[in-house]
């Protein structure tokens, strides 16, 4: 099991990294994360396969799923995953994302879920599938594990 002590808090984003979709995101996200609150990995790196199998799952399990682990190594981890996931990463980001966040937590998660679900089951169709991860750049890669 890999030390989960370094991310000091931070949130551990577990995402598909063959997913065009997924890494736009991941690079989205890098862009507007100006406090730090987060670390990237692939839901099919070691790390990634690690902390999902701290929770009873395979990657290859999950297929479509972003995934945050929330207080990483202590005794509360939890596992967040679907809409769910991405609430608590916009809450995450500086102003006016936490007020979106906010704003989708008023939507039942049932909904909110059948909507992730759908985008999910498209997005290699939309936007596409990569045979490898890119290469984040210096400044990013101490933001992956």
């Amino acid at each position: 099991m890999r030390d989960f002590n370094i991310l000091g808090g931070r949130l551990l984003v577990l995402f598909d990294g063959n997913c065009g979709l997924c890494n736009r995101s991941v690079r989205w996200l890098l862009r507007r994360d100006r406090n730090d609150r987060l670390r990237f990995t692939p839901s099919s790196s070691p790390t990634g396969a690690d902390a999902m199998a701290k929770h009873g799952l395979d990657p290859a399990s999950t297929p479509g799923s972003v995934m945050v682990v929330e207080v990483a190594g202590t005794p509360a981890e939890r596992l967040v995953s679907h809409s769910d996931a991405v609430l608590m990463l916009l809450a995450q980001l500086p102003a006016p994302w936490p007020a979106l966040a906010a704003l989708g937590r008023l939507i039942p998660r049932a909904l909110r879920d059948v909507a992730y679900r759908a985008v999910a089951r498209w997005r290699y169709r939309i936007w596409g599938r990569l045979e490898t991860c890119p290469i984040p750049t210096a400044e990013e890669r101490r933001r992956f594990l």
